[in-house]
């Protein structure tokens, strides 16, 4: 998106941004015959359009998988790429690792010892867990905006949206076993059908061992060299008849209709390769405005309070075996983007970021001024967004520190919140045992899940240190009322003070909690310290969302405005929308990149490097036994690169963000070759502004995983099923 800055604005103002180059861009699937194709081939595509999507017969769409959860299936949190005519799907190790956590006890330690089935009896159900794949997707922006006229305000217009989108999706739906959802792009401009089948019967079928999946930790995360093993390995279940269903010991392998072919050939330094997969949030069309509000509020504050919390779990996780299964997935969630929004900040600012945006303001203001009746409609957005930035800059920074370290920070107190319910119940007028008894069945079950991954001391020393943390930058008549009692009682000693509530509150043991449940009473529920402290951070949290709101109506027009005039300023351009967790295709080219002058990183890493990286020390960079005797031997089989060395990972010129976890790598000849799994922190600043010099996506090489399949965990049956191409 940088290269929305021209360099000069010509005095005719016949703008012609070129804002999209091969390497930039997450492009709609149903376009790419229109738009990408030909450039595709001369990069050295050797397929065409229609084998990457076509909705009459099966292409390479229907091998690619959105991970997503029940409830919330269509907000896909990482990819997947089937690799057989059985099911099995590959995706990163890091979006496994809930599921692969979830199954790990002391006795079964899958998260140290790692994770293999053997045969298809041994995988592991994942309760809550969706797979979707893309049946097709349709442009329905003429009949979504049909629907809607300048006149509106913002909120009509969200109804008049909403109210057509709903009617779309139950047409869809209506018959058919799919699932349909309507999502907008570039800022409410264009609106879009995504058709899926989702399944949920998806079951673990392997994983290697964390120091490998998670090799380098949280040193090596968003950096380059990497030799990080980062995968891991599920399968989709259906009916008898093919169709999604949930877990029954009846159901079968999923067939698909594609399913991607493996290749073990290796690449080269400007092969072509591309990446399908469900990117998260982009923000390329970010003004200057909303950017000092990411850097100075969201990143920094994500940072600073990220940085007590994680010190917490870690000092607990590396004491107690237990403990660190418990809070593993936690903590790994937690410092993914604790780091990302550091590194992010450092390379905004080194880019001038803020410069670019500024520059594409001020041509966008030219344009818009050129013109009366342009400058009617269009001139005043800017101005709607600097003032509802600059509104809520004040509520912003108090919604952030109560976000991270309050709704985000201890969990038994939010978890003492899910009983309103139950209490509203028991305190009615005329009481309904019936619906108090289910309340009590379905909180218990909650209650299992919940104190499973919870240690009490942790979670004391969490509320602690974050309320400390979010006192030290909050004014007194800004926080909670919960914090006037700390004041008064307890002297701001919030040690003493969350160890009076945890000694305290039903909801602060798995037991007390049961014991409570055996006969419950509103009042217990209401006069509970546990529960006093989230109502009193809810009620924070209203007010300072109201306030936010207030300037809803103007940031929401005033951004729709100005990508509609950039859409208009770039016509003759082909533009691509923000990620928003739709199935998209990006491409570009494998190679290496200079960080800095005299500096050039090459476009691969190998095992070697593992083994350099080695510190027996350091929980981030063991390594295995047996992987160090497979090094030592060179028993690399099949999977060796042409100069005996085993690649690890690789570097592609790809725009991939969060979501496109996972996600495959493919050649030219639509094989796979790679999954992605990461950026490089020189070009954090990637999700707000493309860096075409320094963007690099870090992608695990296939033959890593194959080699660890089959050499290191001996699961043959595994590679057996797969299409090997040599």
């Amino acid at each position: 998106m940088r290269k929305l800055a021209s360099l000069v604005l010509c005095l005719s103002l016949l703008l012609s941004f070129s804002i999209a180059k091969a390497d930039e861009g997450m492009w709609l699937l149903s376009l790419l015959k229109k738009q990408n194709a030909v450039e595709m081939q001369k990069m050295g595509f050797k397929l065409s359009a229609e084998d990457i999507y076509d909705i009459n017969n099966n292409s390479m769409k229907d091998a690619i998988v959105g991970l997503g959860n029940e409830g919330r299936p269509f907000r896909h949190f990482c990819t997947g790429e089937i690799i057989s005519d059985q099911g099995l799907f590959l995706t990163n190790h890091h979006c496994g690792f809930p599921s692969i956590q979830s199954h790990s006890t002391t006795e079964h330690d899958y998260l140290a010892d790692g994770f293999w089935a053997y045969n298809k009896g041994e995988e592991l159900t994942n309760e809550g867990l969706t797979a979707s794949i893309m049946v097709r997707m349709e442009d329905v922006s003429k009949r979504v905006l049909a629907t809607v006229n300048d006149e509106m305000t913002e909120d009509e217009r969200f109804e008049a949206i909403n109210k057509v989108s709903a009617e779309i999706v139950k047409e869809t739906e209506a018959n058919s076993e799919y699932k349909a959802s309507v999502k907008g792009m570039f800022e409410g401009n264009q609106y879009f059908l995504f058709v899926y089948e989702i399944f949920q019967d998806v079951r673990l079928v392997g994983a290697p061992p964390q120091a490998m999946g998670k090799f380098g930790g949280d040193t090596d995360n968003w950096m380059w060299p990497r030799h990080t093993a980062d995968f891991s390995m599920f399968r989709i279940y259906t009916d008898a008849n093919g169709k999604p269903a949930k877990y029954s010991a009846d159901n079968i392998p999923l067939k698909p209709r594609h399913h991607l072919p493996v290749s073990i050939k290796g690449n080269q330094e400007n092969d072509f390769a591309m990446i399908m997969g469900f990117p998260g949030t982009t923000n390329r069309y970010l003004t200057s405005f909303g950017l000092e509000e990411t850097m100075n509020i969201t990143n920094k504050n994500r940072y600073d309070i990220r940085t007590v919390k994680l010190d917490v779990m870690m000092k607990d996780m590396l004491k107690d075996p237990k403990v660190r299964i418990q809070y593993a997935s936690k903590h790994a969630g937690s410092a993914n983007y604790w780091k990302y929004s550091n590194e992010q900040n450092k390379a905004l600012k080194k880019l001038n970021t803020m410069g670019a945006k500024q520059e594409i303001e001020a041509e966008y203001t030219a344009w818009a001024n050129k013109k009366k009746k342009r400058a009617a409609k269009y001139g005043d957005a800017l101005n709607m967004i600097e003032k509802a930035y600059t509104d809520r800059k004040e509520s912003r920074y108090e919604m952030s520190y109560l976000s991270e370290a309050l709704l985000q920070g201890a969990e038994m107190y939010m978890f003492a919140y899910k009983s309103t319910g139950l209490m509203k119940k028991l305190s009615a007028d005329s009481l309904d045992q019936a619906s108090i008894d289910r309340s009590v069945e379905g909180l218990k079950g909650t209650a299992k899940a919940f104190y499973k991954d919870y240690n009490l001391p942790t979670d004391q020393k969490l509320l602690a240190a974050l309320f400390a943390k979010y006192a030290e930058n909050i004014e007194p008549d800004k926080r909670p009322d919960i914090f006037k009692v700390i004041a008064e009682e307890y002297n701001n000693d919030f040690a003493k003070f969350a160890a009076d509530v945890y000694s305290k509150s039903i909801f602060a043991s798995e037991e007390s909690y049961n014991k409570f449940l055996e006969n419950p009473t509103a009042d217990a529920i209401a006069n509970d310290m546990g529960y006093e402290i989230a109502t009193s951070i809810i009620a924070t949290y209203r007010v300072l969302s109201n306030e936010i709101n207030k300037g809803a109506e103007g940031l929401s027009k005033g951004k729709r405005l100005f990508v509609d005039g950039l859409m208009q300023i770039n016509k003759k351009q082909n533009l691509a929308p923000d990620a928003n967790s739709t199935l998209r295709l990006t491409y570009g080219k494998v190679g290496g990149y200079s960080p800095k002058d005299g500096v050039y990183n090459k476009y691969y890493t190998t095992l070697k490097g593992v083994m350099e990286k080695e510190d027996s020390t350091s929980y981030e960079f063991n390594v295995p036994a047996r992987l160090k005797e497979l090094y030592k031997n060179k028993d690399f089989g099949q999977y060796a690169d042409k100069d005996g060395s085993l690649h690890t990972c690789f570097l592609t010129n790809s725009d991939i963000t969060g979501g496109n976890s996972g996600s495959p790598v493919i050649n030219g000849n639509g094989e796979l070759i790679g999954a992605a799994f990461d950026g490089n922190s020189e070009a954090m600043s990637g999700d707000i502004d493309f860096e075409d010099n320094l963007q690099r996506c870090i992608n695990l090489d296939i033959r890593y995983a194959l080699f660890i399949i089959d050499k290191y965990a001996g699961a043959k049956n595994l590679i057996d099923e797969m299409t090997i191409v040599k």
